[in-house]
């Protein structure tokens, strides 16, 4: 499912947690529950001693996945850490060894991916932390008021009351108010607070936290936090978003022609309203008199991008549109969210792109899925089908801990409704079979070296299936006559696959210390405490199998590479951080070896080709919509300026990248 950065991942997951205050002798105990797709996943014990220390345990599952963490802390009566101590494994169950004290006025800190030392009177915010960390944070933001609270190593968080209301539940009431805070990731975060300033909630579709014994009170609490984000987006898309009443030009700008892959030099092209008007050489175009200008000298104009993995979150929006994305395919998400994401950002109430949908479909499991319809039987699986496409779907995603019995009928069912089928590979077949049962897409390039690993792993529903990869990829022959039958069946069923790279490079070359190579090209531009992040690693690895996994990596690329040049079609998606990854996914491409101006192919119109909307989008022909964004200087010879959006054009709508991207704490390219 999505993966971001892992260090964002916890920030944002651990951000809140509830409490059931106990007394333990002298100590106050605070406990919590994690909730994941309606299952108990999680939970935290924190235990304030009267001597101001706190020791903190925390731990969840995630498929597999998911941190373990001991946690102590010494905090100051002016409510800063002094001391934090944290050991444990990460999400990745990489080692986690955290250490921070501030004592005679310098403060310093280390851990497996960071060491710095600086004047004390900073807050420090651990790579690694429990929901406790967030708490004691939000306590000092408040106490502080306006003035906000300056952090480790850089960076400052502010706090903001955003509502409050009185809860009733098991013959008890609890009166509480959500604070968003800033500073900490792309755009503020939310969380509950109870009177004593403790942390109460952070509710979710995907997965709430929850004080133990007020878990029904999620979906009033998710309503509330949920209408604060829109009304947020509202104002920026009034401030943010420009209407044309005139015509506009796009004049002497170099134009790509997504169709052929090509460039044409000199190029003028008229919007009017929200299609494109004209497509001409700048010395024969016949501009309407009252057009808008838009010199276009040294600079692309390309179809608006399509990011055909995403798992759409409302701050997507902006940081999609930023880039340049003015479509997507959502990949698996709660129905009634991505409907009202959906709808908000086709009428331009909020910003974000296109949304076209999969459904997401798995077995009831421990291994399920975060979010989608979960089946047994195959009249609750067919059912699913039916009702996403009733819903407008366009595609029928299974997911790995599905039953295999089940898949024909949900292929020929989805066929049926014209639905595509793709997904993760369920648990005990391979690719092959998935291919030959119907389907018409695989999700994730490490699935595509699974069809060759079947006698060496036992479960894909586990973490299993990214470290298996890693240790056995670079050992197949790519040209061997397995691969080269695989390659065949691809071809002989016109399937598609969604690699998602910009997923699996940090995961497989990501060091602790180093910088993540997929944050690399952008670390300067992203906010401080998301900087920190790009330096955590992926898989564990040890010297042993460093190499190992570099090599397969490397094996993963020119697979990519392989299928490409037999024929298959390759399609850009992310899987990770909305728009500044899907650059990252055309460079990798382009490191495996992919032409340029072929690999902006698969993010345009073999995008819109496989969604069936190539005679509106995909490309800039006239009478085709009006996405489009215009970048300095030339992908098609140097991809890395894609990332260099100046003016996105989405529906007519036009939209300056650079304060996009500031709305979301992140620098316009240079």
């Amino acid at each position: 499912m999505r993966n971001s950065m892992i260090s964002l991942f916890a920030m944002c997951f651990l951000i809140s947690v509830s409490a059931l205050a106990q007394k333990d002798g002298d100590a106050r105990v605070l406990r919590y529950a994690i909730v994941s797709a309606g299952q108990r996943a999680g939970s935290e014990v924190d235990t304030f001693s009267p001597d101001g220390r706190i020791t903190s345990a925390f731990e969840f599952n995630d498929r597999g996945r998911g941190p373990k963490i001991e946690a102590r802390y010494v905090v100051g009566s002016d409510g800063m850490p002094m001391r934090t101590d944290i050991t444990g494994v990460d999400y990745l169950k990489a080692p986690v060894d955290e250490h921070f004290s501030a004592e005679g006025g310098q403060a310093q800190w280390k851990s497996t991916s960071e060491e710095g030392h600086a004047p004390a009177g900073r807050f420090y915010i651990a790579i690694n932390s429990p929901a406790l960390e967030t708490a004691l944070l939000a306590q000092k933001l408040v106490k502080a008021g306006t003035v906000g609270v300056k952090l480790f190593p850089a960076g400052e968080a502010h706090i903001e009351k955003l509502a409050e209301l009185t809860l009733e539940d098991h013959g008890e009431s609890m009166h509480v108010a959500e604070y968003a805070i800033t500073g900490l990731a792309y755009t503020p975060i939310s969380v509950w607070l109870d009177d004593q300033l403790n942390f109460f909630a952070q509710p979710g579709t995907w997965t709430a936290i929850l004080r133990e014994g007020w878990e029904s009170t999620n979906a009033k609490l998710d309503a509330f936090t949920k209408q604060s984000d829109t009304d947020r987006y509202k104002q920026l898309a009034l401030k943010l978003t420009r209407h044309p009443k005139t015509p506009l030009a796009i004049e002497h700008v170099r134009l790509y022609d997504s169709v052929h892959a090509t460039m044409a030099d000199d190029q003028t092209v008229v919007v009017s309203g929200d299609h494109i008007m004209a497509v001409s050489p700048a010395a024969s175009a016949q501009v309407p008199a009252n057009a808008e200008h838009i010199d276009g000298r040294g600079k692309t104009l390309l179809p608006g991008l399509f990011d055909m993995h995403a798992h759409a979150q409302p701050a997507d929006g902006i940081m999609n549109i930023a880039s340049g994305v003015t479509s997507i395919r959502d990949m698996g998400n709660d129905i009634n969210d991505l409907a009202t994401m959906q709808q908000q950002w086709q009428e331009g109430s909020t910003i974000g792109p296109r949304v076209s949908k999969a459904g997401l479909i798995d077995g009831r499991d421990p291994m399920q899925a975060p979010t989608g319809i979960f089946v047994t039987t195959q009249d609750e699986a067919n059912a699913a089908v039916n009702h996403y496409a009733d819903l407008g779907y366009i595609q029928t995603k299974v997911y790995s801990s599905l039953n295999p019995a089940l898949l024909p009928e949900i292929i020929q069912v989805s066929h049926q409704r014209g639905m595509r089928v793709s997904g993760h590979i369920p648990n005990g077949i391979t690719a092959s079979q998935f291919v030959s049962e119907g389907a018409d897409e695989i999700q994730h390039i490490n699935f595509i070296f699974l069809n060759f690993l079947a006698d060496k792993v036992k479960d894909t529903r586990t973490p299993e299936r990214f470290t298996s990869v890693g240790q056995y990829a670079r050992e197949l022959d790519l040209h061997s006559k397995p691969v080269n039958d695989f390659i065949d069946l691809l071809l002989q069923h016109h399937t598609t696959v969604d690699v998602t790279l910009a997923t699996f490079e940090g995961m497989f070359i990501g060091r602790p210390g180093h910088v993540s190579p997929d944050f690399a090209p952008v670390l300067d531009r992203l906010p401080a405490q998301i900087q920190r992040g790009a330096f955590t690693g992926g898989l564990t690895v040890t010297s042993a199998n460093d190499q190992t996994y570099r090599d397969s990596w490397a094996a993963m690329l020119k697979m990519t590479k392989r299928m490409y040049d037999a024929g298959v079609p390759i399609l850009a998606g992310t899987d990770a951080t909305a728009g500044i990854m899907l650059h990252r996914e055309l460079e990798l491409e382009v490191q495996a070896g992919i032409a340029p101006l072929k690999a902006l192919q698969n993010a345009t119109f073999v995008a819109a080709t496989v969604l069936k909307k190539q005679d509106q989008l995909g490309s800039i022909e006239p009478g085709k919509l009006a996405d489009m964004v215009l970048v300095e200087g030339d992908p098609g010879a140097n991809i890395a300026d894609i990332r260099r959006c100046r003016t996105v054009i989405k529906n007519g709508a036009v939209f300056d990248s650079g304060r996009l991207y500031s709305a979301a704490g992140i620098l316009p390219a240079k």
